[in-house]
């Protein structure tokens, strides 16, 4: 999960990419990185860190230029190498830089062939990289000294075919735009539209629409699966069917937890999938629990809130909030490893004990992934003198891992995975568990658009949409991207930088 974010204009760009990079910080923490074109010159910064500390005014006062791309990184795979950060570059052909949000199930076959074939050299072990030298080669094979517009979309048309997996991107070519392209199955959210000034029409592409209602920027729509959208740099805006097949199959998870509740994603409102959420819920509650004995709904902030409110209104319940967030601590489902996501709940969330003493509470959370974070707050409650501890998810139990660019790599990292609810519940130290019922789920979500269809749900049923992850893809994967390999490389790491520092 990353945030991506282009934009062709009449004006420098610099100012409104930091601005569309701040609103989508939620879907990454890790780095963040601007590159803009001023003519044939490109400029760039990125770094390891938050938006507002990767760039100040001594960066931003370089990049110059009215067409550029954004990138913030939320790190699947745990490297903490600045190097990973986004936007890359190859100057070759024309000069073209990406941001791309995703991952690329078959990226280590792509760099073989990106080596041998292609003979173009991987400096990372981002698959974003190996993604842009695909696009790069694609675009080369056309042989033209001046890119023409069928020579974008044949170059996204070859990619289509190459590569396999999850990708939203968007790519500035020096001199011509900034194209935006998607997976034929649309995994990974992009949407665009435009702002007119007194100059022309101004494009924008981004993960969500949030950041284009932060620019003034009128949606448009979502790139379709297969699809790109190419904005040049005399206002012009181009689109084409890519793909020889798509099935729209948006990842389920985005309207769950990672995007932001007033963004948009595949026409439907995030805000109004979670109402649905809490009510399905609700009803859940009382099929399975008819003479349960709630006096509170509590959400676990920020991203259960909207369910938690509807599902408390449907049963008639008193809602309230008993837990206080601490605003300058990061989401704890995005922290690159264990110890650092155990250590960050007590200092993020802290209870107010007159919410719960002598209270028999229901708590609400968007889901149950590792299960850290929720036993902590179940601990919290009964510190704060809960009498009861019940704990509702908004979605069914996480059992598989994610190999679509969310960090589930590894399902012996997720507790409910070969455990029931009853095991899970105890695991976690509550009275009571209800999770969401998968068919629930679907359909809260569906209801806002029902031209989609199908999701990826791979993390609930471990049903991989793309057809191409099998058990030797999931033990490699659990291999590279567990906590314990992550923990690994930060130590090698740290080793070069304690070397680096004696020598």
């Amino acid at each position: 999960m990353c945030g991506i974010i282009g934009i062709v204009a009449y004006g420098p760009v610099n100012q409104s990419i930091y601005d569309g990079l701040t609103v989508l910080q939620h879907r990454g923490q890790d780095a963040a990185g601007i590159m803009t074109s001023d003519g044939g010159r490109l400029y760039l910064r990125k770094d390891n860190g938050l938006v507002r500390d990767v760039f100040h005014t001594r960066h931003m006062l370089h990049l110059h230029g009215n067409m550029g791309i954004g990138h913030v990184r939320y790190p699947t795979a745990g490297c903490q190498s600045s190097a990973e950060a986004q936007p890359f570059y190859v100057n070759s052909p024309y000069g073209i830089s990406l941001a791309h949000n995703g991952n690329l199930t078959n990226a280590n076959k792509l760099k073989q062939e990106v080596f041998q074939e292609d003979l173009r050299q991987i400096n990372t072990d981002s698959d974003s990289e190996v993604l842009l030298n695909v696009v790069a080669h694609e675009l080369q094979k056309r042989g033209k000294l001046r890119m023409e517009l069928d020579d974008v979309f044949a170059a996204v048309a070859g990619v289509h075919k190459r590569c396999r997996g999850a990708y939203a991107a968007v790519a500035m070519i020096t001199g011509y735009g900034v194209l935006a392209f998607r997976d034929p199955f649309g995994i990974r959210p992009l949407v665009f539209g435009k702002r007119e000034t007194a100059q022309g029409t101004e494009y924008m592409a981004a993960s969500e629409s949030v950041a284009l209602d932060a620019l003034g920027f009128e949606l448009i729509r979502d790139v379709e699966p297969g699809e790109a959208v190419f904005f040049d740099t005399k206002g012009g805006i181009h689109t084409r069917q890519c793909a020889g097949k798509t099935i729209k199959s948006p990842c389920i998870f985005e309207y769950v937890y990672l995007a932001r509740p007033d963004s948009i994603i595949d026409n439907v409102s995030v805000y109004k999938a979670r109402l649905r959420m809490g009510e399905k819920l609700a009803r859940k509650i009382q099929r399975v629990r008819p003479d349960h004995d709630i006096d509170v709904v509590i959400p676990i902030p920020d991203t259960s809130r909207t369910s938690a409110l509807q599902l408390a209104n449907h049963l008639g319940l008193t809602y309230r909030e008993g837990f206080i967030k601490n605003r300058y601590i990061g989401r704890t489902f995005i922290m690159p490893g264990q110890q650092q996501r155990k250590k960050s709940v007590r200092q993020k969330l802290n209870a107010i004990d007159l919410e719960f003493r002598g209270k028999n509470v229901l708590l609400v959370d968007d889901s149950v992934v590792r299960g850290t974070t929720s036993s902590q707050i179940i601990q919290m409650a009964r510190e704060a003198g809960a009498r009861k501890v019940y704990f509702a998810s908004a979605a069914p139990p996480v059992r598989y891992p994610n190999v679509y660019g969310i960090d589930m790599p590894a399902s012996n990292e997720l507790i409910a995975h070969g455990l029931t609810e009853e095991e899970v519940c105890r695991a976690i130290g509550a009275d009571w568990l209800v999770y969401q019922d998968l068919d629930d789920l679907i359909d809260a979500v569906a209801k806002g658009n029902p031209s989609i269809e199908r999701f990826d749900a791979s993390v609930f049923t471990g049903e991989y949409i793309t057809g191409d992850v099998g058990d030797d893809y999931l033990n490699d994967l659990q291999t590279s991207r567990s906590d314990a390999a992550k923990k690994e490389r930060r130590d090698s790491d740290d080793e070069v930088i304690d070397l680096h520092n004696t020598a």
